[in-house]
């Protein structure tokens, strides 16, 4: 692990700089790549796969790829555009081979259903964690459609351009304004569904400080009467 000062010295240089050392024998640089855009990579794979434990192991799988083919990173993208797009392809590769394992059991118990990966209907689980807004919008995100999921985490969560999305994602960058528009929309609207439960409860009001103002309240109350 590189230590602390040495950090600190190769944060002032660029994504291109550490790659040129690392391609001349400075292999212990790669970390920090690595470190630079851990959670950019972490979030562009869950919002593809949404499990944690096997969006680490794709994360990982997508360093080691870029790391093998690091000679073929020519700069006529942006290094973390580069690496966000194999990571978003292993990621894809990933997805496939599980929907295949599913098909697969799904054909073998011969139900006949389909499996709706997409469903929107929220689990006993996801109505307990809305108690913050923060697991509420990553529920909320988790349970968009993946074409949607994955261009909302890269523009509004990773602040990607608009260009860099489309060139991670392949496709055209009226594709991306497009289908952020619609995870927006469809965001707005399952948060509203997920918390309208929740407001008519809100600022709760029981218990000891329900007692309290009771009290306060009748103890003005007699203090007014003997007067």
């Amino acid at each position: 692990m590189i230590s602390t000062p040495v950090m600190k010295w190769a944060s002032a240089i660029t994504d291109e700089e550490v790659v040129e050392r690392v391609r001349a024998g400075e292999t212990a640089l790669f970390e920090v790549l690595m470190r630079r855009y851990n959670q950019r990579i972490y979030r562009a794979v869950r919002s593809i796969l949404r499990e944690d434990g096997e969006a680490e192991d794709v994360t990982q799988d997508a360093y080691v790829r870029s790391y093998m083919h690091l000679d073929q990173f020519d700069g006529r993208a942006a290094f973390s555009t580069w690496l966000t797009k194999i990571a978003v392809h292993e990621a894809l590769a990933r997805l496939r081979k599980r929907q295949r394992l599913v098909e697969i059991d799904a054909a073998s118990k011969e139900t006949g259903e389909s499996l709706n990966l997409e469903s929107l209907a929220p689990s006993p689980e996801q109505v307990v964690l809305t108690q913050t807004l923060k697991i509420v919008l990553e529920a909320a995100i988790d349970r968009l459609p993946q074409a949607y999921r994955s261009v909302f985490m890269l523009r509004d969560v990773e602040r990607m351009s608009t260009a860099e999305t489309a060139e991670c994602l392949d496709i055209s960058e009226g594709a991306v304004k497009v289908r952020l528009h619609r995870a927006r929309a469809l965001l707005r609207k399952e948060i509203q569904a997920q918390t309208g439960a929740a407001t008519a409860s809100a600022f709760h009001f029981a218990g000891a400080r329900c007692d309290r103002i009771v009290a306060g309240v009748l103890e003005n109350i007699g203090n007014t009467a003997e007067k």
